[in-house]
């Protein structure tokens, strides 16, 4: 039988959302603010993910996610910065965003994902949630980003900005805008970051509420 795993829940202090004010989700020292959820019970969350030099390591095996504690993130603008591990293949890997429901599809929690995997980065996942894309027909639950791959080279940074508005995504890549949703069945809910199948580096994951 599985079971959630959330052993790295450290001393937290409340987190304040004051419009316009920045809000380190990954403070580049330990994952203070996360939990953890790991499909695979034999196995350790820190063997999966760890901070080593002011970045976030995940090394993508097995199927997993960590999660914000705060589970009411809404009205925002989120920033990632992420590159796949440098000399090792680039794979798949996913920010969820107005995560609720844990496990609502094998690891992963009802949500929106906002794809990270390599040449799809902007790309549209719904998991149990529903959106819309203007002039744009979905392909079972993905609908795909509206722009060609602007990501670098794997192994260099990229930036994802996620602009979270009532009931309305839009996501850019190196600046520029690859997607945009309406119509969201969700508004609200926890971040979560992916572990799936490769390993992935993050060096910011920040947080400025827009309201």
């Amino acid at each position: 039988m599985f079971r959630i795993l959330f052993p790295l829940v450290l001393a937290l202090s409340p987190i304040s959302l004051q419009a316009g004010e920045p809000i380190a989700l990954f403070n580049g020292k330990d994952l203070t603010g996360w939990t953890f959820d790991v499909i695979d019970p034999e196995v350790k969350p820190e063997s999966i993910w760890s901070v080593s030099d002011g970045i976030l390591i995940c090394k993508g095996r097995p199927p997993g996610v960590i999660r914000t504690t705060k589970e009411d993130f809404s009205n925002y603008e989120l920033t990632i910065e992420w590159r796949w591990a440098p000399d090792k293949k680039p794979g798949n890997s996913g920010v969820l965003i107005h995560s609720s429901k844990p496990r609502e599809m094998f690891a992963w929690p009802k949500s929106v994902e906002v794809q990270l995997g390599t040449g799809n980065a902007g790309d549209f996942w719904v998991i149990g949630e529903t959106l819309s894309v203007a002039n744009s027909t979905p392909q079972g639950r993905r609908w795909l980003k509206r722009q060609e791959s602007t990501e670098n080279k794997p192994g260099e940074w990229n930036t994802m900005r996620i602009r979270c508005e009532a009931d309305k995504v839009s996501v850019w890549v190196n600046d520029t805008l690859m997607n945009e949703a309406t119509a969201l069945s969700a508004t609200k809910g926890a971040i979560c970051l992916q572990s799936e199948g490769a390993e992935i580096h993050f060096r910011k994951v920040e947080l400025k509420p827009i309201q």
